[in-house]
């Protein structure tokens, strides 16, 4: 499955985005003292994203307790989505996206639960969906305690880009 392509002027991976019925949020303001994302080289790394939508949290608690591993799943796939926003704010374009890189997921996870890389599955498979090979990346899903704003899941990208 190929995700946006070479060229296309503005947009062709966003238009992939509407294809699977999705549509890129604004950038979400920074909590506390940081920025949503930086660039550095080819590289732009994002601050951790919660699963927030107009700016309300999507979900909260711990998952395997009160929230669903489903759930947790596709909140993970809206932190994508955040960070992706937060991607562009400062590429200018989605289509300068050489590769997703790597992919660190946090889980805020019940003391039984152990299903954290099914949960960050939600991110790395929407990330495939959008920009096909482009979008196998390195990545790490972790369980933490208790997460910012007591969101049940936070991830946070690094992706290459390419000139233009």
């Amino acid at each position: 499955m190929s995700g946006g392509g070479e060229g296309g002027g503005q947009g062709s991976v966003e238009a992939r985005l509407a294809e699977l019925g999705l549509a890129l949020p604004d950038v979400a303001p920074p909590v506390a003292a940081y920025v949503p994302a930086v660039v550095t080289g080819p590289y732009v790394y994002t601050s951790g994203q919660v699963p927030l939508v107009g700016g309300e949290l999507r979900g909260a608690g711990k998952v395997g307790a009160e929230v669903s591993p489903e759930e947790a799943k596709e909140l993970a796939r809206i932190c994508a989505l955040n960070a992706l926003a937060a991607v562009k704010s400062v590429a200018g374009s989605l289509d300068r996206v050489a590769r997703v890189v790597k992919v660190v997921g946090f889980v805020a996870s019940a003391p039984s639960f152990t299903g954290q890389p099914q949960v960050i599955n939600g991110a790395s498979e929407l990330l495939g969906h959008v920009f096909g090979e482009r979008g196998r990346h390195a990545r790490s899903a972790v369980g933490v305690a208790v997460l910012p704003l007591d969101a049940p899941v936070e991830v946070e990208m690094q992706v290459e880009l390419s000139d233009g």
